[in-house]
């Protein structure tokens, strides 16, 4: 067995940080206070110098590093937020490199890692996935004698991350009753359960995960680490196949609860975050918020503390990330139509079926001349989500033959 982390070795790290990490705000917040009937605070690791807490743990792991092991040299694999706290290291201790990144990962990201970590590091692009990539990076580090910087299954990583919770403690002015954290490979919540269970042990720590892919949940149900076969990526900062050891060993017998959220419904909570929070999140760093809110337990009077743990958000991403709040909501709506080939037919549809707040917001159709009739794909936006079952009445009355799209995931993946 690895040896786990421990509260010593976090103060040690946080000794080795204080110089170089930011101490993150701690945000009282009206908003959800008022909605819980509790008093929340937000820990704004998305205001960290690279935008996440990777850099607490990857700095405390290179620069605890042995001289023989600096002069080898590092490497990493990650497709974002450990690469950018790497490169930032890398920089700061002025040792050099290697990240190792998707081919397929944005040149956003790829140039982030860039600017961190300047003439100090290297990138490579390879593998089409992440996993084939850290697969590749490992074999690489290992043939040239390197030390692998490993994102989340590291006793040193871990601790480095923990120092957030150590920050937490000393914002805090009484004892927390909750603090919702998220989980993607463990390293982030195994190193806060490893402190608060010594320094505040009736503080409830509870891990969020997204639905699509729930790999601490499902290990920790199983009574091992399992490897997930399907897997949504779209919380891509925490969408993990498998956690990692150290972090199932602390997560198995002392992680409180863990709650699932749905994709869809982070989304809604990344928007509500910029609307009318003005916070820039990204999908991983909206989980722990997400699953505050969906929780069903009684909040009132209770201290409670959220990790907002990123803010990496691509805008590229926020037309998908509007469309999968809508679909959450069951505010948004796709149907294959098949629409007889005759004059009028559309304008029908227009004025027969679709409700006074009801709107086309995607049309695909192909004219056949030598059939009667014809598919079209039709993307409806409705204002209630109770509406959905009067246009689906309206079509019946009207022959108008539909598939529902939403619920057929091939098919859909298309769409959105």
């Amino acid at each position: 067995m690895k040896v786990l982390p421990s509260l010593e070795g976090v103060q040690k790290a946080e000794s080795r940080l204080h110089k170089v990490i930011r101490k993150t705000p701690w945000e009282f917040n009206k908003r959800l206070s008022a909605m819980t009937n509790a008093t929340v605070f937000f820990k704004r690791e998305d205001l960290q110098q690279v935008r996440s807490f990777k850099i607490r743990g990857a700095y405390n792991k290179i620069s605890s590093l042995s001289k023989e092991e600096r002069a080898g040299g590092m490497v990493c694999a990650s497709a974002g937020n450990h690469a950018q706290g790497f490169a930032f290291s890398c920089q700061k201790l002025k040792l050099q490199g290697d990240v190792y990144m998707p081919a397929t990962t944005p040149q956003q990201k790829v140039s982030q890692v860039r600017k961190f970590g300047g003439d100090y590091i290297k990138v490579v692009l390879t593998g089409d996935t992440y996993d084939a990539c850290q697969k590749f990076a490992l074999k690489v580090a290992k043939k040239q004698g390197k030390v692998f910087i490993h994102p989340f299954d590291d006793k040193k990583v871990i601790e480095g991350q923990a120092t957030i919770a150590l920050e937490i403690l000393n914002h805090s002015t009484v004892p927390l009753d909750y603090i919702f954290v998220p989980i993607g490979g463990g390293g982030l919540i195994s190193g806060i359960v490893t402190v608060m269970k010594s320094l505040s042990p009736n503080t409830q720590i509870i891990g969020v995960e997204p639905k699509g892919a729930p790999s601490m949940q499902q290990s920790i149900d199983a009574g091992q680490r399992v490897t997930l076969k399907r897997m949504d990526r779209f919380v891509d900062g925490a969408a993990v196949r498998q956690v990692g050891e150290i972090p199932f060993e602390v997560c198995k017998t002392q992680l409180d609860k863990i709650v699932t959220v749905e994709e869809g419904k982070i989304c809604q909570t990344i928007l509500d975050l910029y609307n009318k929070e003005g916070i820039v999140a990204e999908p991983a760093g909206a989980l722990a918020l997400a699953g505050l809110e969906v929780m069903e337990t009684d909040f009132e009077g209770k201290q409670i503390a959220v990790l907002l743990c990123g803010g990496n958000n691509d805008i590229l991403r926020m037309p998908e990330i509007s469309e999968r709040a809508l679909l959450y909501a069951s505010l948004k709506h796709y149907f294959l139509i098949d629409f007889p080939q005759r004059a009028g037919a559309l304008k029908e549809f227009v004025t027969e079926i679709l409700g006074p707040n009801d709107d086309i917001t995607h049309f695909e159709f192909s004219k056949k001349s030598y059939r009667t009739n014809a598919p079209a794909v039709v993307g409806i936006q409705l204002k209630e989500a109770t509406d959905l079952s009067l246009l689906v009445e309206r079509m019946k009355i009207h022959n108008f033959k539909f598939d529902y799209l939403n619920e057929k995931q091939n098919l859909f993946q298309f769409l959105i």
